[in-house]
């Protein structure tokens, strides 16, 4: 089988595992190797009983955990909660762990969203991309293209997401995400939101709607939804 990568970028860590881990896990049981990117660190929403650096390290030891229960890794960029940027340094570190890891497929956030570090991280993501993708951008490695980015669907990213592709997870994938994000603390044990069941139910609507048993959704810009179709095609 030819070696396949998907990258998946959460603008911190934690939102890529929930929104398009079944995408993730479905595609590691067929053999893709899977890599993570948290932006941030997501500590600052910390429990009581830790601080927010030590939350950060918590946090590190999930990101590794859930990539490792898919046979993948994960990658965390030095950006704290709230802090992300979306200017050079940032776009060259992301460009070169794309040039690195050489993914097929990149998935991230929509570009809308109430949180800042999610819209930043769609256009970093986009951005680095780019670059990625251009010979003409000198780094240590070579160029290399990745389709997408696919926006995966957030209930905080909601604002004029359309979803546009269905992708099935499979009952296997499915049930190794859910072992999976149970290395999450926040997604069990937030008081705030239960995240683990919004996304779990979320995954079997969306299988409905696609006629699977689950599915993910993920939102294309404009010009990713142009449909080409040769002379000799029609």
């Amino acid at each position: 089988m030819e070696n396949k990568c998907i990258m998946a970028v959460g603008g911190h860590i934690g939102d890529a595992e929930l929104t398009c881990g079944g995408t993730l896990a479905t595609l590691a049981l067929q053999g893709w190797k899977i890599v993570t990117v948290g932006a941030t660190g997501g500590e600052r929403g910390n429990p009581p009983h830790l601080t927010v650096e030590q939350y950060r390290e918590q946090k590190l030891a999930e990101a590794k955990a859930f990539a490792e229960m898919l046979g993948g890794e994960a990658v965390v960029l030095p950006y704290v909660d709230g802090d992300l940027q979306d200017d050079d340094t940032a776009r060259y570190m992301l460009c070169d762990i794309i040039r690195k890891y050489k993914p097929n497929k990149i998935l991230t956030h929509w570009k809308n969203s109430m949180h800042r570090d999610h819209i930043k991280c769609s256009n970093l993501v986009r951005e680095a991309q780019f670059l990625a993708g251009l010979r003409s951008v000198e780094r240590e490695l070579p160029a290399h293209y990745a389709q997408g980015p696919f926006m995966a669907e957030n209930w905080e990213d909601s604002d004029g997401f359309v979803p546009h592709t269905y992708f099935e997870v499979t009952k296997e994938g499915f049930e190794l995400w859910k072992k999976a994000i149970d290395t999450h603390w926040f997604a069990v044990n937030s008081r705030d939101f239960k995240y683990k069941d919004y996304y779990c139910a979320l995954k079997r609507i969306r299988g409905l709607e696609g006629k699977f048993e689950y599915a993910e959704c993920f939102a294309l810009n404009e010009y990713q939804k142009r449909v080409r179709i040769a002379a000799d095609k029609m």
